[in-house]
């Protein structure tokens, strides 16, 4: 039985591939039963990198029980395993987040510059030059996640002059990842680290010839250092509300 690829039934099937792949067919161990379904005529994405492509995959039971070549992962089908002609399209793992900060993204949307999807350094610098003019004091600019240096036509973050540069009395955060965090001048004022700060544990305040910190966070491996960081950070004043009680039911009314 040959179908269409169906997306679901797919993506279903190559989310175990997360969790690693069996040998190729020809190495796989003998199983007791034959695969219930096959995937071929494909470029499958093994993230194995020993053999990070392959042209066919069979599963049975939610696992792989052969990854390889066309011809001997087809020999591994039982008669009755439904077979998915894939027509030469890119099949990569299912990648599902696993949370959401959906409490934290309602809480600091507005307070937050958002970088996703820009093309290049240079417009993210613009953007960040026009948010730094409209941010009243005390408040800050924080770019945090959403982005990645691979994403900038430059292939690269933005130096700590670059930041200085266009914002030389607003605090400026930017978080990259787990991995650093990007503070300017005025930031590091706001926050108070100095060349007596003490090292945090598993983190690192990067300190310059003279030992004075850059305002270069690195998590090393722990993020600790980043988080409480930004935590440091003023809140936007919260408007008031007026919270009644109907029932079951609880209505917020705000101005």
């Amino acid at each position: 039985m040959t179908s269409r690829p169906d997306r679901r039934m797919v993506v279903a099937g190559i989310g175990a591939l997360l969790g690693g792949l069996q040998p190729p067919a020809s190495e796989a161990q003998p199983m007791n039963s034959s695969s219930e379904l096959v995937l071929y005529n494909g470029r499958i994405t093994t993230l194995d990198r020993q053999r990070p492509e392959a042209e066919a995959v069979a599963m049975r039971d939610g696992r792989f029980v052969a990854v390889g070549g066309e011809r001997e992962v087809m020999a591994s089908a039982g008669p009755d395993a439904k077979r998915v002609d894939l027509k030469g399209r890119r099949v990569i793992p299912g990648l599902i987040d696993s949370h959401m900060h959906i409490i934290r993204g309602g809480l600091n949307y507005n307070m937050e510059l958002r970088w996703d999807g820009v093309r290049s350094l240079a417009d993210a610098m613009r953007m960040l030059k026009e948010q730094v003019d409209r941010t009243p004091a005390p408040q800050w600019v924080r770019v945090i996640g959403g982005f990645t240096e691979h994403q900038f036509a430059e292939k690269r973050l933005p130096t700590l002059d670059e930041i200085n540069a266009v914002a030389p009395d607003t605090p400026v955060f930017i978080l990259h990842l787990y991995d650093r965090a990007l503070l300017n001048a005025a930031a590091l004022r706001a926050v108070g680290y100095t060349k007596d700060t003490p090292e945090f544990p598993g983190a690192e305040i990067v300190h310059d010839a003279n030992g004075e910190p850059t305002g270069l966070l690195v998590a090393k491996p722990n993020a600790t250092i980043l988080y409480v960081t930004l935590a440091k950070g003023p809140k936007l004043p919260s408007p008031a509300t007026t919270v009644r009680r109907l029932g079951l039911w609880t209505m917020v009314e705000l101005p």
